[in-house]
This record gives C-alpha cells, sequence and structure tokens, in this order.
C-alpha cells in the first residue's frame, strides 16, 4: 500500500531539498518521489543529503506539470502554510495521514509540496482535494521542505502501522461455534458416551458437567468442534457400538 503513496515536489529550487526529503521518505518506509518542472535535477550535492536514500532519486518521475504528476491518483492533499482567500476543505497531519492510508488501499494518493519559499500557488491548491497545514509554532513556523515531508511521511507511517496491527488482530480473530453448536455437540458426545457404556442413562450429569466444563475451559473453534464432531460420528459408524 505504501508504494501507491508518492510525495510530489513542485518547482523545487534546491536539489539539497530533494535529497533531504528522499532521505525523510526513506526512513518512513515510502519510496515515489516525483519531480514536477524542478527548477534542476537531482545531482551529487543532492545525493549526499539523501544519505543513503538514492535509490528515491535516482528512480524519481520527472514532470513538466501538476496536472501529471497526479493524473491517476484517486486523492491529492496539498501542503499549504497560510490561509488563501478561497475556503478549502482543510486536515491536520494526523487526519491526512490517515485518509492516505486508507485511501492508499484503493488507489494512488499524492502529498504535494510546494516551493520552498512560496509554496504552492492557488491554481495548483485547487487541484488539491484537502488542503494540510503543519500547526507549527506560530511565533516561529519557518519549516523547511524536508521538515515537512519529514511530518507528513511520519503521520502516514504511524497510521500505516496501525492499520497493520488491525489487520493482525482481525486475522487472529477465531470463528468460534455459537452456543447452540455447542449444545448439538454436547448431546452428541452424550448419545455417543451412553453407546459405548461410558456413561450410564442413570447417571449421565455428573460425568457430562464436568466434560462440559473441560471442553468450556479449551473453548473449541468451530473448526476444532467440527473435528471433535466428525471424531464422534466415525464412532458411532465404526460399529465398536450398536
Amino acid at each position: 500500500m505504501l508504494d501507491q503513496i508518492r510525495i510530489v515536489l513542485v518547482n523545487t529550487s534546491h536539489t539539497g531539498n530533494m535529497g533531504s526529503a528522499a532521505r525523510a521518505m526513506k526512513t518512513m518506509g515510502l519510496t515515489q518521489m516525483v519531480l514536477v518542472d524542478p527548477q534542476a535535477l537531482p545531482d551529487g550535492n543532492a545525493n549526499a543529503l539523501a544519505a543513503g536514500a538514492s535509490d528515491i532519486l535516482a528512480n524519481a518521475r520527472v514532470v513538466s506539470t501538476l496536472d501529471e504528476a497526479i493524473a491517476d491518483c484517486g486523492l491529492v492533499i496539498g501542503t499549504s502554510a497560510r490561509s488563501r482567500t478561497l475556503s478549502w476543505p482543510m486536515l491536520d497531519p494526523r487526519e491526512a495521514g490517515e485518509k492516505t492510508v486508507v485511501e492508499g488501499v484503493r488507489h494512488p494518493v499524492a502529498l504535494v509540496f510546494g516551493r520552498e519559499r512560496t509554496g504552492l500557488t492557488n491554481d495548483e491548491l485547487q487541484k488539491c482535494h484537502y488542503h494540510v497545514a503543519i500547526p507549527a509554532n506560530p511565533e516561529y513556523s519557518s519549516l523547511n521542505l524536508a521538515m515537512a515531508v519529514q511530518t507528513l511521511c511520519y503521520e502516514v507511517r504511524m497510521h500505516w502501522l496501525q492499520s497493520q496491527e488491525q489487520a493482525a488482530e482481525t486475522d487472529g480473530v477465531q470463528d468460534y461455534p455459537s452456543a447452540a453448536q455447542l449444545e448439538g455437540f454436547y448431546q452428541h458426545l452424550e448419545q455417543t458416551l451412553l453407546k459405548t457404556g461410558f456413561i450410564t442413562e442413570d447417571h449421565p450429569g455428573h460425568v457430562m458437567s464436568k466434560l462440559r466444563r473441560l471442553f468450556n475451559r479449551a473453548r473449541p473453534e468451530a473448526v476444532e468442534l467440527n473435528i471433535l464432531r466428525g471424531i464422534l460420528t466415525s464412532v458411532q459408524k465404526s460399529g465398536v457400538i450398536d
């Protein structure tokens, strides 16, 4: 799913910022970078600041327009550090991370970052479904490009990890038999044990109560209960009992 999430950098002027952004991405498990009309292509300075994430730079897709970068995306979230004259649906980074992970299962998602000095234009922001603003200290809200990328990539990773845990918990939930199915098993067990002579019709209750307690404590899963009933059926069909 993380491969469905792309970091889109628009008109980046400093190659070092590309490298630092690539490093921020890779630490959080994201690999898809798109450079829209960069003022320069990744160079030695970018690779140096990538610090081991130069593979992301090498595989970065370079396009001329934002439209090309987001054409196949079902969700586009643009970063905005200031209020715009046109009101737009806003997300905080945590909400953006959650929405990115949820929708990334179904279609590509773009997180779009603007120019170092001026950010995204109003026209570019209007191509986004949502805007996200990082609630930095209003007295000093100077985040550089790589910091902004790191913040949003971190939120994406945290929600992705949470989704993996939830999926594992869901996969680990056992299918247990209903009360009616358990009662059917106990009746089947009692009938079989009566026929084998293990219990007698005069005093079946004490043994059956202990067996009920045993199986309730063991809490067999639905598949395991089917196996037990299959064993009882095989005993009945074997000719061991009349």
